[in-house]
């Protein structure tokens, strides 16, 4: 939900996602100063979050991928 309203305000796209390991999956699309942005946000994370690690992974955007920042469900395989 933090996540989710700072990507809003932002303007960035993309989905936040919680993983079965305890780690946050972000992926994040927009301009490249409002991604950042949400980077060093998450740095820090959201008030309850303990932030140990951050790793980011640069990624092509398929035009039209994401139209809204979203909270994806983890569903194990």
């Amino acid at each position: 939900m933090y996540t989710q309203s700072k990507a809003e305000e932002l303007g960035v796209l993309g989905f936040v996602q919680n993983l079965d390991d305890g780690t946050v999956k972000i992926v994040a699309a927009g301009e490249d100063n409002k991604v950042d942005a949400l980077i060093d946000w998450a740095k820090s994370g959201s008030p309850p979050a303990e932030v140990k690690d951050l790793q980011t992974e640069v990624m092509e955007y398929r035009e039209g991928e994401f139209d809204r920042f979203e909270i994806r469900r983890f569903r194990p395989n």
